[in-house]
């Protein structure tokens, strides 16, 4: 069998590309961290060439991707993608990012990182951060099962639809789980039929075929995670073979028509397995592959990396790549840097043979690395190619702190350093910058400040820096380690340093201001237009409107606040408030994505509205309210808190509506505002955690942004009432304590957790009767819950800390 060759390389994300897709000879598909899905055709087949279009444009990165096949209903097929959003989009494969997506599943509470459509395309399954894996009919378009994953599962990595009864998941617990559909209780809940126990953290699923074509092993599906094996599985859970080669994490299966499964991982490598073997290894220029994919019609192979890149690769020698281009991918692998982590142990120049020894010792399988001392002195990594007989030059290995002398690109400025900073265990890791000109403290707090993180992480942020780049000089730089949320050994985690000694009291507010304007840009244009060519031109802006929303947006949007805001930030307010108010409730959200940027900035709180009180009546009823347009009925604002409809929400409109309660806080205007309605707003946190409200229950539980936005809220109202002590409200208070404590017993998530825990802390910390109060309501009881609920070891510091409080 020929070995693979590179056909095409398609360019065009500007992130890493996460997942990919191969439905049809002539059609890619691909979704990135760069928030889009790219549909990508072939224009021409000598040379192999593509052409993009950007399908769907989104709020956040886009991870995971499958395609429903053509039907009667769906002609076309549908292109379903999914990721931070936390939401299934399904749109036409003819579809741009101005078309509304045909259908959207909404269900989970976290990063969807999983998708796969049942054989016959009966159902479509998901898996999440949240822990869930749900099955969506494609029929009704609505949750049909809930498969059941007990105990501390953390992530559903990986999900696979076996058949159309069957669906099989792989978890960060370790565990296989497989289950039958038909199992379903009167709830939908599905108990798994069999739950297979790995090694490690299970993050990709395959299946093999039958019968005469069927894997030589009797193998039906295959997994792979975080040990580098590939273990082969018959369905009643015999474990068949296990295929190893990778030196790292492997993040991606698939299968080709002859059997021979492909897979692809954190060892920059996609590898072809026949049988028990590996038989071809294709190193990519990259650190990561993250996904890998095979065309069922023709046998190619479709990657996606960390460099950006989409490739396919083909043994069709008419579908190959001119040669110039082959050679040009060779030597883009061979300049590439590895670093020296991703090799295992430290590399000691002195015991390295010279690279004279690859010209008389062979490899003893494909893919096998050796590391070699260069003419030059540089460490040069070479692979066994089994099928060339020779070893390949794949790249210069340079430490965790240094590399071969060039700059690492990020944001659009060069640095000597890019490190992946892993703040949470299970979410994806954060960039840190830094050039070696620079004071570490100064690049800690600018870090903190980008990212919305506390300030008490400076120590270990700086000390990092400190470490990470000790013997570097001026000019040198660093690959960035892998961007993957469950870390390795090299990369930074905050509860792996010493922990700051105090974190109460803390008397810095917290923002959630993070935005990208141009897709919230984007959205607000195409709603508009949607109005326009409605004939709804009274809720609709005029084109010097739009064009001068997007000119406030481009200067406040993800940007710190000034002294001043623009000069047209007040008109522009206008216009976002009458979009509020008056679009249909589920047109909304990019509203309140842009007004919760917008309060962070002088003079943005003090903007009233004709038919309403305040910023905070405006942002509030057009959350809540699911009239088109709101009610102005003149019924005061805790009023109507007590009495709106819940069953008719979107928990993104209260989230975006609460992230822009929290934005409040960060101008002196707007701490006065929202002290003025601070009997409305902590009672709507209250009907929100279910303290209180006629119809009872939590809303938006499942909602783990929500959750965060609520715990940010309370904790800036409890910040408030500690740096202002002479006005303590100690009823608003007691309400405060009461939220903090029903999302600590609902909710599991380590940062909702340690942002209510603070907001009991900062109730302690205020001391007399505000610590009174505490003990009354027996508040030691969901710190020590909280503490119980997270091995992070900043949560159990806090708990002391709140503990001792209640000491005193």
């Amino acid at each position: 069998m020929p070995d693979f060759k590179l056909a095409a390389q398609l360019k065009g994300h500007d992130a890493d590309v996460r997942a990919v897709c191969f439905p049809a000879a002539n059609t890619v598909l691909s979704s990135s961290r760069d928030q889009t899905v790219r549909l990508w055709r072939k224009t021409t087949d000598k040379p192999p060439t593509f052409d993009a279009t950007i399908t769907s444009q989104g709020h956040g990165y886009i991870n995971s991707l499958t395609f429903l096949r053509p039907s009667s209903t769906w002609a076309d097929g549908l292109v379903l993608s999914a990721g931070q959003e936390a939401i299934v989009e399904a749109k036409r494969p003819t579809s741009t990012t101005t078309d509304n997506a045909d259908r959207l599943l909404v269900g989970h509470g976290h990063n969807v990182c999983a998708l796969d459509v049942s054989p016959r395309g009966a159902y479509v399954v998901s898996g999440g951060w949240d822990g869930k894996a749900l099955v969506w009919d494609t029929d009704k378009w609505q949750s049909s099962a809930q498969l059941l994953h007990q105990g501390e599962v953390k992530s559903v990595w990986a999900v696979l639809a076996y058949d159309e009864h069957t669906v099989i998941t792989g978890s960060a617990d370790t565990y296989i789980r497989i289950y039958d559909l038909r199992q379903a209780n009167a709830a939908g809940e599905v108990e798994p039929r069999r739950t297979l126990g790995t090694s490690s953290v299970v993050r990709a699923l395959c299946k093999l075929p039958s019968g005469l074509k069927g894997h030589p092993s009797g193998a039906e599906f295959a997994s792979a995670g975080n040990d580098g094996i590939i273990q082969l599985w018959k369905m009643n859970g015999t474990q068949v073979g296990e295929l190893k080669g990778h030196h790292s994490f492997i993040y991606s299966l698939a299968c080709l028509p002859t059997s021979e499964i492909v897979s692809a991982g954190e060892d920059r490598t996609v590898r072809v397995w026949k049988g028990s073997e590996c038989i071809q290894t294709i190193t990519h220029p990259a650190i990561s592959v993250w996904s890998v994919a095979v065309c069922p019609e023709n046998g190619d192979i479709v990657s996606g990396a960390s460099d950006n890149v989409v490739r396919v690769f083909t043994r069709n020698a008419d579908r190959m790549a001119p040669a110039e281009a082959l050679s040009e991918f060779e030597q883009s692998v061979q300049a590439s840097a590895i670093p020296q982590q991703q090799l295992g142990p430290s590399i000691n120049k002195e015991q390295l043979n010279p690279k004279a020894w690859l010209a008389t010792n062979a490899g003893k399988k494909d893919g096998q690395i050796t590391t070699v001392l260069e003419e030059d002195g540089t460490i040069g990594a070479y692979q066994w190619s089994l099928s060339e007989q020779r070893w390949v030059h794949v790249g210069t290995v340079v430490d965790s702190t240094g590399s071969s002398g060039r700059k690492v690109q990020y944001n659009g400025q060069e640095y000597d350093f890019v490190f992946d900073v892993d703040i949470e265990e299970g979410k994806p890791p954060l960039k840190l910058p830094y050039n070696l000109s620079e004071n570490p403290y100064d690049a800690a707090t600018k870090f903190l400040g980008n990212n919305e993180l506390p300030i008490s992480y400076i120590d270990q942020v700086a000390n990092f820096i400190v470490t990470n780049t000790k013997g570097a000089t001026i000019g040198q730089a660093a690959e960035a380690p892998s961007a993957d949320p469950y870390g390795t050994e090299s990369r930074y985690q905050p509860d792996q340093a010493a922990q700051p000694k105090k974190f109460l009291p803390h008397t810095e507010y917290l923002a959630l201001t993070q935005a990208k304007w141009e897709p919230v840009a984007r959205k607000l244009k195409s709603l508009n237009e949607k109005h326009l060519l409605a004939g709804n031109k009274h809720i609709a802006m005029n084109p010097d409107g739009v064009s001068r929303l997007e000119t406030v947006l481009q200067a406040t949007m993800g940007t710190a606040s000034q002294k001043t805001g623009p000069p047209a930030l007040l008109d522009a307010q206008r216009s976002i408030y009458m979009l509020i108010t008056q679009w249909p409730y589920g047109d909304r959200l990019p509203a309140l994505d842009v007004l919760r940027c917008f309060v962070a900035w002088p003079g943005s709180a003090s903007l009233k509205d004709p038919k309403y009180d305040n910023l905070v009546d405006v942002v509030l009823r057009g959350a809540l309210d699911a009239q088109d347009p709101i009610s102005a009925s003149g019924e005061p604002l805790t009023e109507f808190i007590k009495t709106f409809d819940a069953s008719k929400l979107n928990t993104n409109n209260v989230m975006m509506a609460l992230r822009t309660i929290t934005n409040l806080f960060a101008t002196a205007e707007g701490r006065t505002l929202a002290a003025t309605e601070a009997a409305a707003i902590i009672g709507l946190l209250a009907r929100l955690a279910g303290v209180e409200g006629d119809q009872g229950g939590p809303i938006g539980a499942d909602n783990n942004n929500l959750q965060i936005a609520l715990a940010s809220a309370a904790f800036n109202f409890a910040c408030l009432a500690f740096n202002q002590k002479e006005s303590v409200d100690l009823e608003l208070l007691m309400l405060l304590c009461q939220v903090a404590e029903a999302v600590i017993r609902r909710q599991s998530d380590p940062e909702v957790l340690f942002r209510s825990l603070m907001t009991l802390g900062m109730v302690l910390a205020i001391g007399g009767d505000a610590r009174d109060l505490a003990k009354t309501l027996e508040v030691g009881e969901p710190v020590g819950e909280a503490a119980k609920k997270s091995g992070e070891a900043r949560i159990k510091t806090l708990a002391q800390e709140c503990l001792a409080f209640l000491k005193r």
